[in-house]
């Protein structure tokens, strides 16, 4: 059966809406209203701690008692959302007399408005209504959101529509997984027209875009081929400056020892402005995918993120190595495969030889690979697996944590 329902958007700035109920439905509806600039006021004996915080900040009043008769007075809409009812066909009462709309959660049939399914995506927001089949209203939702984040369903802008558009995005496309790229960073990519990609960058995005998008490879393989810095920043400005929308889609987080800084000074002093999308960093995501919790209650209050690029003897070493091997907490090292046996070493000047010790490969793809070890083994164990980058490295009791079945096999 259709949906008999109006679809209709309401301007609720600064207009007072009263919710009923203060539970998880609340917590679920109180943001996209708060979002909406609507004045809400909150009539409940009792809140989730989520909605309580809301009220402790200023977003919504909270009115801490029972819904009583003439609470509606001047509102403009209206949410029953109590787990009572009985109490819920009162709320919805008082509205029809009053003639305000009014949601009824438990049974939005007996409403006189329905909440849809709804997300939004550059400029747009979508809702869509199913004739009281919310999971299907939601699946259609993220599928549309998916269409339009992805490209493959036009969001209606002509081709010269680039005003919210910079020069260049720098967007941190994550530890490798396509997934794991932020929501922002996968619609900006939709929208390109030149990409300029780093080897650790999710490569099955590429595969996403329209044919007629330049695709530049800026591949940094470590200790080998690379693309001079020089030549990314001028490939970024040169592109930018002939009207193009570019974005460098890099692996990681562009501010985790990814060079991004230095491409955005690049672009700021040659006038192309630039939009900063973070990624979900490496140093983080992909210990968690192989079940190490960089910290946790009672192992560890500290966690160091180092480079590996630069030995612990080297004179351009910015690290006091020394004062790491004296901590008790996490310490991440990132890029550090090749000289592992000279890390370790150092660190063996202050920590225990079995200290746990975990190396992720391909963290977060499907070839991801977990060694775990000890400090005093883990440079044989590792050469003997034949470990190569991109890996973590995670030093320091959370390694020990995970049970050996959680780890992926190690050959």
């Amino acid at each position: 059966m259709d949906d008999p329902h109006y679809l209709s958007g309401l301007d609720l700035a600064g207009r007072r809406v009263v919710m009923i109920g203060g539970g998880t439905v609340a917590q679920r509806r109180l943001p996209r209203l708060i979002g909406a600039g609507a004045r809400v006021e909150l009539v409940s004996p009792h809140t989730t701690p989520s909605v309580s915080a809301m009220a402790d900040a200023g977003e919504i009043v909270w009115h801490e008692r029972h819904y009583t008769e003439g609470d509606l007075t001047d509102a403009w809409y209206a949410l029953a959302c109590t787990n009572d009812p009985e109490v819920n066909a009162a709320v919805c009462a008082e509205a029809e007399r009053a003639r305000v709309f009014c949601v009824r959660a438990d049974d939005g049939d007996l409403g006189s408005a329905v909440t849809p399914a709804s997300g939004r995506h550059g400029g747009l927001l979508v809702g869509v209504l199913s004739g009281g089949e919310p999971l299907r209203s939601a699946s259609v939702r993220d599928s549309i959101l998916d269409g339009l984040r992805a490209g493959t369903v036009a969001d209606g802008r002509g081709p010269d529509a680039r005003d919210d558009l910079p020069g260049v995005a720098l967007v941190g496309g994550g530890p490798g997984d396509p997934e794991l790229i932020t929501v922002r960073g996968r619609r900006l990519l939709a929208r390109a027209d030149v990409v300029v990609a780093d080897r650790l960058a999710p490569r099955e995005l590429l595969d996403e875009l329209s044919p007629d998008v330049e695709i530049v490879d800026a591949a940094k393989i470590p200790y080998g081929r690379a693309a001079s810095q020089d030549v990314i920043n001028s490939t970024l400005i040169d592109r930018a400056k002939a009207g193009k929308f570019v974005v460098r889609l890099k692996g990681g987080d562009p501010y985790l020892f990814g060079r991004g800084f230095e491409e955005v000074l690049a672009c700021a002093e040659a006038g192309i402005p630039v939009t900063m999308v973070p990624g979900i960093t490496s140093a983080f995501s992909v210990p968690a995918a192989a079940d190490v919790p960089v910290t946790h209650r009672g192992v560890a209050h500290e966690v160091v993120v180092v480079s590996g690029h630069v030995a612990p003897d080297d004179e351009k070493s910015l690290v006091d190595w020394e004062l790491l091997a004296k901590m008790r907490g996490t310490i991440v090292l990132m890029m550090g495969v090749e000289r592992l046996p000279l890390f370790t070493k150092a660190l063996l000047e202050g920590r225990p030889g079995d200290t746990p010790v975990a190396i992720v490969e391909d963290g977060t793809m499907r070839t991801q690979r977990v060694l775990r070890s000890t400090l005093d083994s883990v440079v044989e164990d590792a050469a003997a697996a034949g470990v190569r980058p991109p890996a973590v490295i995670v030093f320091g009791p959370v390694a020990g944590l995970a049970q050996p079945s959680w780890s992926l096999p190690e050959t």
